[in-house]
């Protein structure tokens, strides 16, 4: 299998890496290699791609922000979205986003334009593709407020548009397939006043800066909030602020913010999740659910 991508490697423009060191791509700067990494071009060459690796495991990566690659490393193809799904334009009123585009990015974007609620966006980490995916949000507001349609690549390689409305987009979940490739985005315009777009985002950066370890080696939130609940409150009336294993650590700052003090292997903050998981079970017999995703060996 891997002479297939030798012989590609010299045939596209899309960079392919042999036994990357993709945990160092992460936010966590911790875990193992990919068996076979590639940055991908342009929608064309992932067509090519797509059919390069049939039959082989893949993950699609973002910007790496709620990602942990365990410490054996992915025995398959990591693919990440290069610079021709980077577009961002105003089209027929509607704001065309392709999927490798940063959620801040798109933030700033609207805000240059006087278009309103995509504010929140400024608060998420990750690229549009993700925030799609798990409906991304904070602080009141998702990502299908505002989504009109989806473009995705099958793992056949059939390119498919898909209304919002047919992708049961729920709070930190979708209908959208592991093996779907969403490559753009179609968003609706709503304008508004400049001054109070920035004070919104203005405020939304000073709250997180407030209330979350911004500058820690951290994935973000980790465990969704269960129905009725907030994941920090339980996790903090469990007594795991503070928890430790090995360099991995439960944030002082925010209890649902795990973050690598230094030198944390993969194992160390799955491990710490898990008994963060049991000790909410334990007191609360609520199952708390990862919102990172956690992927390999």
């Amino acid at each position: 299998m891997l002479e297939k991508f030798y012989k590609l490697k010299n045939q596209i423009k899309s960079k392919i890496l042999f036994d990357h060191d993709i945990g160092k791509m992460t936010w966590f700067k911790t875990g193992g290699k990919a068996k076979i990494f590639i940055l991908v071009e342009d929608e064309n060459e992932l067509e090519i791609i797509i059919n390069t690796f049939k039959g082989m495991n893949f993950f699609i990566m973002g910007s790496g922000s709620n990602t942990l690659i365990r410490d054996k490393g992915y025995n398959g193809v990591i693919i990440k979205l290069g610079k021709g799904f980077n577009k961002l334009l105003i089209n027929e009123n509607k704001i065309e986003a392709g999927a490798s585009i940063l959620d801040i990015n798109l933030s700033k974007f609207a805000e240059n334009n006087s278009i309103k609620n995509f504010e929140f966006f400024s608060g998420i980490p990750g690229s549009i593709g993700g925030a799609i995916k798990m409906n991304a949000g904070c602080f009141g507001s998702e990502t299908k407020d505002n989504l009109e349609k989806i473009s995705v690549i099958d793992y056949k390689g059939n390119k498919i548009e898909i209304n919002a409305n047919k992708l049961d987009l729920k709070y930190r979940s979708s209908n959208i397939k592991e093996t779907d490739i969403v490559t753009k985005a179609i968003f609706k315009i709503k304008y508004g006043n400049k001054i109070q777009i920035q004070e919104k985002i203005d405020s939304i950066k000073s709250k997180r800066k407030d209330s979350q370890p911004l500058k820690e080696k951290t994935s973000g939130s980790t465990f969704k909030n269960p129905p009725n609940f907030f994941a920090a409150k339980l996790i903090e009336e469990s007594g795991c602020k503070g928890l430790e294993i090995g360099d991995a650590m439960v944030s002082l700052h925010h209890s649902n913010f795990l973050i690598n003090k230094g030198n944390a292997s993969a194992t160390d903050i799955e491990q710490l999740g898990k008994n963060i998981i049991d000790r909410v079970y334990d007191k609360f017999q609520i199952q708390l659910e990862w919102e990172i995703k956690i992927i390999g060996d």
